[in-house]
């Protein structure tokens, strides 16, 4: 039976926070150097998403390391706008919720600034009780260590544990410890594999 359900944010109930897609309209809408960029955001992301960088020191290392014609809270205002909800799944977890059958938790990848404007922005904090992000834990996926904060802090035993994802690589470090695992695709067959394993509202 399972009696905890992990959700991934990033992927499975929004957009990407700052993945490849927003950072590459960033590159067009600022007119960046795209080559520099990436690499001055791969030297860094890590530590951006494990809480080792704020915001401003990221746009330092990456955007700001020269004279713009364009501000930082415009940058800052661009990047938080990437950010979009996928109604579908996110009403798919308020019913689980509602169910009183399950306990629900997110468990990402995200740095500090973005993960609180997209929990907010999604109105996750009603439906979830607890969030494990990497920028809060001090480390991200698919490192085992984050899946196992996750279940000894949420008192959580893995054979009853699941976890959703929309990138298999996440998704075999739960496995790997007792969790199942589903691959996120769509909300409609999300809720066939749910039904599937039982979880359903």
């Amino acid at each position: 039976m399972i009696t905890h359900v992990f959700f991934d944010v990033g992927g499975v109930l929004g957009s990407s926070g700052w993945g490849t897609e927003p950072r590459a309209l960033a590159v067009e809408r600022f007119k960046l150097d795209a080559e520099d960029f990436d690499r001055r955001h791969r030297e860094v992301v890590g530590a951006w998403e494990e809480g080792r960088l704020s915001l401003d020191e990221y746009l330092d290392c990456t955007v700001f390391d020269v004279a713009r014609p364009f501000t930082r809270d415009e940058f800052t205002a661009f990047m938080l706008a990437q950010s979009r909800p996928f109604p579908e799944t996110i009403a798919l977890a308020r019913d689980l919720a509602a169910s009183g059958r399950f306990r629900l938790a997110t468990l990402n990848n995200e740095s500090a600034e973005l993960n609180a404007h997209r929990l907010r922005r999604f109105g996750l904090a009603p439906i979830f009780t607890t969030f494990f992000s990497s920028c809060w834990l001090g480390v991200a996926k698919p490192a085992r260590r984050i899946y196992e904060l996750a279940l000894a802090m949420a008192q959580a035993d893995a054979a009853q544990s699941l976890f959703i994802d929309d990138r298999e690589q996440n998704l075999a470090p739960a496995r790997a410890l007792g969790m199942q695992g589903i691959r996120f695709t769509t909300a409609g067959r999300l809720r066939a594999d749910l039904a599937a394993l039982g979880v359903a509202p």
